[in-house]
């Protein structure tokens, strides 16, 4: 997984920063012309931790994560 920013550009998504293969699914958040979505650096060094770990199989479906927290919550 990546995390890429970019804009619309001809009514289509052009990503700044990172090249995506041709066929590549994306999941676009678009936010609203009034509204800013900046992240910190030490922010997007997590992100990007969370990404790899991800990548490498480091991870848990989210069901089972929020099956966890509610677990922890009642308890």
């Amino acid at each position: 997984m990546k995390l890429a920013t970019g804009k619309v550009v001809g009514g289509k998504v052009v990503v700044e920063g990172a090249a995506l293969a041709e066929g590549s699914y994306v999941t676009v958040l678009a936010r609203e012309a009034d509204e800013s979505f900046e992240i910190s650096p030490e922010l997007a060094a997590e992100l990007d931790i969370a990404l790899s770990e991800e990548a490498r199989g480091e991870s848990i479906p989210l069901n089972e994560a929020l099956r966890r927290l509610r677990s922890d919550a009642s308890a």
